[in-house]
């Protein structure tokens, strides 16, 4: 295969065929083909999409370009939940033992951070000895043991996706729909799931702010599960602003597991809660959405999700003493400062992608493939949209290496929280909620 022939294609708005994918996505992984030749593919892509059968085929080649996690002899249907990426956003740590706790089998592969948005498996690294690079044969035995596991993209695992993936980090090509779809379906395919739950993420944080476009990807991956035997329940879901208070992978480990205690903030907790009840429904596990709610609060309330956390983690080599003591064991950041309100008003904005591009700034995220996370740097975001304060408020922590790194902080939160004189609409957490059955509009 030449690969300039689909780039040429591709820009002038022509087809891939199966085959062609299919031969790209094996040439790839074998290295035959030059990360800038791949760039100036994706970047066609960008602009000129893919179509249905395209976007099919691009995902069934990443899925074959690996093997698969077998989990079919433990007589149960694994289910797992993926979110397009937010500021904030800890749900997968919470979400994975709490469900596994109620009795559903989740093998939940996550993400590294992408663009300002950050990663799953950043913030579980950030617990000391957490390894997220279990072998498939590893991850299949901590399942049939514990009923989860919290691991990352190998080698094994649609590793032509991975290299997209970070490639496509580095190039600007995130938002393209058809590559979106194709990765998150390939990876979650590999795990052999019964049924998968999609948090697709809307407004100004998301990486498809309008809602048309975020409609548009649910769909894209819904037909794509269906083709595939797997049934996909997709919610869409505010990213509007930050999500629940800590922004940062440590902070956001230490959050999780105010959640997982039965605490933590409100938003956070409600999405738990949806995302949680749709994958307990789909795993057979209830009936109905009602008594999903009910028992995955219970589950919450009585200790049992924070148990399933502290197994998990032991299992996979963290230090399980980040359950009790998180703030001793944890990495701490050298310097913390607040930032204090200079008017009395309603929070008009606070911006999640300025957040997100402070927690990079800070040392938290990569700014290319090959940089070190600083686990202990970030935000806590004190203050909603909506919300009165006065002045002298405190409206943010900011956690930093050193007092540069503050200050630096310090202007990305002016720049982040707009106070205003009138208040705001609110806007709600969930929107919509798709099917294969269709689309339903929401008020939550």
């Amino acid at each position: 295969m030449h690969l300039i022939d689909l780039i040429a294609r591709k820009r002038d708005g022509g087809r891939i065929s199966p085959d062609e994918w299919r031969t790209f996505a094996v040439d790839y992984v074998a290295g035959k083909f030059p990360d800038y030749q791949v760039a100036a593919l994706l970047m066609a892509v960008y602009f000129r999409g893919l179509d249905d059968e395209e976007t099919y085929a691009l995902t069934g080649a990443m899925l074959d370009s690996g093997v698969r996690l077998d989990l079919s002899h433990l007589g149960s249907a694994a289910i797992d939940k993926h979110s397009t990426g937010g500021v904030g956003d800890k749900i997968s740590i919470i979400l994975a033992p709490l469900v596994a706790a109620c009795g559903v089998l989740v093998p939940m592969i996550s993400g590294r951070a992408l663009g300002h948005t950050g990663g799953t498996l950043d913030k579980l690294e950030s617990i000391p000895g957490f390894n997220t690079r279990l072998s498939l044969d590893a991850a299949r035995a901590q399942v049939e043991r514990l009923g989860c596991v919290l691991i990352g993209q190998t080698g094994e695992i649609a590793p032509a996706d991975k290299k997209l993936y970070a490639l496509r980090d580095a190039t600007a090509t995130v938002e393209a729909i058809p590559l979106i779809a194709a990765s998150i379906m390939s990876k979650k395919l590999a795990e052999g799931l019964g049924g998968l739950v999609l948090d697709v993420k809307t407004g100004a944080g998301a990486f498809l702010p309008e809602t048309e476009r975020a409609l548009e990807l649910a769909q894209a991956m819904i037909a794509i599960g269906e083709r595939r035997g797997c049934p996909v329940v997709v919610l869409l879901t505010s990213m509007d602003h930050p999500l629940g208070v800590a922004c940062g992978n440590a902070l956001e480990v230490e959050e999780s597991l105010d959640v997982l205690r039965g605490g933590g903030p409100a938003d956070t907790r409600e999405l738990t809660l949806a995302l949680g009840a749709e994958m307990l429904v789909l795993g057979g596990a209830v009936d109905d959405i009602g008594e999903a709610r009910s028992r995955l609060e219970y589950t919450l309330n009585s200790g049992a999700a924070l148990q399933k956390f502290r197994q998990v983690v032991e299992a996979q080599g963290g230090d399980p003493r980040v359950v009790d003591t998180p703030g001793e064991v944890l990495p701490q950041a050298a310097e913390q400062r607040m930032f204090f309100s200079h008017r009395s008003g309603f929070v008009q904005r606070v911006e999640p992608r300025v957040i997100g591009r402070g927690v990079i700034a800070l040392g938290g995220g990569r700014t290319s493939m090959e940089a070190t996370i600083d686990a202990s740097v970030g935000f806590r975001i004190l203050v909603k949209p909506g919300d009165h304060i006065m002045r002298g408020q405190p409206l943010a922590a900011i956690l930093a290496r050193d007092a540069a790194g503050a200050e630096l902080g310090s202007a990305c939160v002016k720049e982040a929280i707009i106070i205003g004189d009138e208040e705001p609409a609110r806007v709600p957490l969930i929107s919509h909620r798709v099917t294969g059955r269709g689309v339903e509009t929401l008020t939550k």
